[in-house]
């Protein structure tokens, strides 16, 4: 090696990976609280978490009976390590990895669960609370999914709480005239993409503030279906009452212990849920389709150079994303609790809209961030319900505190898609 190679080595700079303490901070809070929640608090006796959903379950899983208070010691004790671990690996500049993050969560979610049920006299079933929490997180998943291909194209999509609420009217009255419950699925989609025409009309041929025209859609469509439901649905009581979509068991996958009842037992509004997240995934990231809607929303100017129509791509995929985003209002009505009633979506749009966000607008991710505020909704029900010590109150802030933490404590500053947001006036 010659003298002036090396000199060259000797004076270049070592780069060195910033420490990031984010995660550990997260992490060590939420180990600390739920230390000092299970240890000086710890509640005596046994906590019983069953797993079998009912007596017919081709498996029977016998129910676990922990001892309370030695089980939460060590559930704190195992969080505190793993935020420790955490805080070793941001020290030595390395990523604390995600499947670390996920034990974390599923470790404080066993621990608060077991202090929920010790000494209640209740049987906690595992199975029946997640089959709650995807039964909460439908609507929201479909609300995700179409922000994830409104905003993908370019066009802010506010609006998701508007298309939900909108979804549930139509589904409502439409069903109940036909007694069909494929004519309200049609008809929530069609409600959605009503109000998705009316986003892209001001947003996109007028140029108007997308999150304005936004919020406005959502105060618009409450105050027509809350006027709608107190001078059509309540005289005429036969105009809301639609059927029900029945549950379908599809064979031998139910009988899966546990996956079984949860993915295999369910309406089909449910399984065109699991379908959409995978079309729409491969239709973003394989298909001509997906680069055509993503180049738009990154770079409208160059699609234009190329031949693509930017305002009229925007306007449909708008229309496909209020379509996705409607099925989630059917889901309110025909696919739970039959009719309609007023403001019945509060608020899920705006956390399907943080859903888009903590899942950085990507299909899977969104889902697996509405799956949480799903759970962490159904959490609070369901320890409500069973006699928890926790205030009340503080149960029905679960799911928003959730949805704050995650947003602004886990994504913080993200990038979204460039032309997000952005009208786009040809020049």
């Amino acid at each position: 090696m010659s003298s002036v190679e090396t000199t060259v080595e000797a004076s270049s700079p070592v780069i060195l990976l910033k420490r990031s303490w984010k995660a550990p901070i997260i992490l060590g809070v939420f180990a600390v609280l739920l230390f000092i929640l299970l240890v000086p608090f710890g509640r005596g006796g046994s906590a019983t978490l069953g797993f079998s959903e009912q007596a017919r379950d081709a498996v029977q899983i016998t129910p676990a009976v922990l001892p309370g208070h030695a089980t939460e010691i060590i559930v704190s004790i195992l969080a505190v390590l793993i935020a420790i671990l955490a805080f070793l690996l941001a020290a030595s500049r390395r990523k604390v990895p995600l499947w670390l993050v996920v034990v974390f969560a599923v470790v404080v979610v066993f621990g608060f669960l077991v202090w929920t049920d010790t000494d209640t006299g209740h049987t906690l079933n595992v199975t029946d609370l997640l089959v709650g929490a995807l039964g909460l997180s439908a609507p929201l998943i479909f609300g995700g999914l179409g922000g994830v291909i409104s905003e993908r194209v370019g066009v802010t999509n506010v609006a998701i709480e508007a298309q939900l609420l909108f979804g549930a009217f139509l589904s409502a009255i439409v069903a109940s005239i036909t007694q069909n419950v494929f004519a309200g699925i049609i008809a929530a989609m069609v409600a959605g993409v009503l109000v998705s025409l009316v986003l892209g009309a001001f947003s996109i041929k007028y140029a108007v503030n997308q999150v304005i025209v936004g919020i406005v859609l959502n105060v618009l469509i409450l105050g027509l279906t809350t006027f709608l439901y107190e001078q059509v649905l309540v005289p005429n009581p036969a105009l809301n009452n639609p059927p029900q979509l029945k549950v379908i068991n599809i064979p031998l996958l139910y009988d899966i212990p546990i996956l079984g009842p949860l993915l295999f037992s369910q309406t089909i509004i449910v399984y065109i849920m699991y379908i959409a997240i995978i079309a729409i995934f491969i239709g973003l990231y394989r298909t001509r389709w997906g680069l055509r809607v993503r180049a738009v929303g990154e770079h409208p100017q160059a699609a234009d150079t190329v031949g693509i129509n930017v305002g009229r791509t925007r306007l449909w995929t708008v229309a496909l994303a209020g379509a996705v985003a409607g099925l989630g209002g059917a889901y309110y009505t025909i696919g739970s609790v039959g009719g309609f009633s007023q403001d019945m979506t509060n608020g899920a749009g705006y956390i399907a809209l943080a859903a888009v966000i903590l899942g950085r607008w990507d299909p899977v991710r969104v889902t697996l961030a509405a799956l949480l505020f799903g759970f962490a909704e159904n959490l609070g029900s369901v320890a409500g319900i069973i006699g928890s010590p926790v205030p009340n109150d503080f149960l029905l802030m679960l799911p928003y505190l959730v949805t704050i933490f995650a947003v602004a404590g886990v994504v913080g500053r993200v990038r979204g898609p460039a032309a997000a947001g952005r009208p786009y006036l040809k020049s």
